[in-house]
């Protein structure tokens, strides 16, 4: 609770009718809804329009991380461990969620199948765990490709596992490098003809690199929302990138949160973006000052998540929920394959 026990987050919650939230993704993906959030009012379009919302000279940035299947099933001795990785460490360990992490120990070894091992480094009080497994680089890449499924969100509906659909649904078209937990959804509305038309419009595009983890899906707990921290995600801006999305300033169109946290991760106080290499749990929200995109395209969030207070933060809370309120109204569909709206900074 903040200050006199007021709960914060209610300024951030709005009901959402379980039938609104997305169950499959438009098809083709470029169909998807598009709402236009400005400051004159809302717009309903197509993320197919995007090439006549857009200008030339405007920069895409989008998120070339690649989602892993991350959800493994383990034993240790009798007991089932349920684990979700989070994040690859530095020494080539990982962060994970674990279920029952309270029969974990320091030491442990929990086996998922025949195909990998691992061994538990450190408990941490976030309930999370650090594991050390059996294999590296492309050994482990494979073996979890044997032994792990997609770590769908909870509010997609799969009793059955992940379906083939998803295994290709669930990655976007820039996806080229593994270890996201789950997918930079904004990114998931393109098809090769609508960048075909961005390209013959005049947007160019430049590539980073946030691989987005388990704590995404994490609700907010503290009623002060300044209390609240997020899970460090891993991510990377090379020396050209950052030279290409610097060149663009006040023509920056970020591709989703996730490249949007990047970017305020790395710039610099006058809007100039630094190479980056590194972890980041920037959480942006309302009084956050915006150096460096102009616009954002993102899906719909969760009431009382940190995104939708990112979304807030970047285009106000009023306008924000107003326009919440309107595609509620008018059918869109939410999360992750879900329809999309498109910002105008505020």
């Amino acid at each position: 609770m903040a200050a006199g026990g007021v709960d914060e987050r209610a300024d951030f919650d709005f009901a959402l009718p379980a039938g609104r939230i997305a169950q499959h993704p438009a098809r083709p993906r470029d169909a998807a809804r598009l709402l236009h959030v400005t400051a004159g009012g809302l717009r309903d379009r197509v993320v197919g329009d995007l090439p006549a919302l857009l200008r030339p000279g405007d920069l895409l940035v989008v998120n070339d991380t690649r989602v892993i299947p991350a959800q493994l099933d383990g034993r240790r001795g009798a007991a089932r461990i349920g684990i979700t990785l989070d994040r690859e460490l530095p020494d080539g360990t990982w962060h994970a969620l674990a279920r029952n992490a309270r029969r974990l120990r320091v030491g442990d070894a929990i086996a998922f199948g025949e195909a990998l091992c691992a061994e538990v480094r450190a408990r941490n009080p976030d309930g999370g765990v650090v594991l050390a497994f059996d294999r590296q680089g492309a050994e482990f890449a494979a073996a979890l490709r044997v032994a792990g499924a997609l770590a769908l969100p909870p509010y997609i509906a799969r009793p059955a596992g992940p379906t083939e659909a998803d295994a290709q649904d669930y990655q976007t078209l820039f996806a080229a490098r593994e270890g996201a937990v789950a997918a930079p959804t904004a990114g998931l509305h393109f098809t090769p003809a609508l960048l075909a038309a961005l390209a013959a419009h005049g947007v160019s595009r430049v590539a980073v690199t946030l691989h987005v983890g388990a704590g995404t899906f994490l609700p907010l707990r503290e009623g002060d929302p300044a209390r609240h921290r997020l899970h460090a995600e891993r991510g990377e801006i090379t020396a050209a990138a950052a030279a290409a999305i610097t060149a663009a300033r006040g023509r920056i169109v970020a591709v989703g949160t996730t490249s949007l946290r990047l970017l305020e991760s790395a710039a610099r106080d006058d809007g100039t973006i630094r190479p980056f290499a590194g972890e980041t749990d920037l959480f942006i929200r309302p009084g956050h000052r915006f150096r460096t995109a102009d616009r954002l395209l993102t899906n719909f969030h969760l009431p009382r998540s940190t995104l939708f207070m990112l979304v807030c933060a970047f285009a106000g809370t009023a306008r924000m929920r107003a326009a919440y309120a309107h595609a509620i109204a008018a059918g869109y569909r939410f999360y992750s394959y879900g329809d999309a709206s498109l910002l105008e900074r505020a």
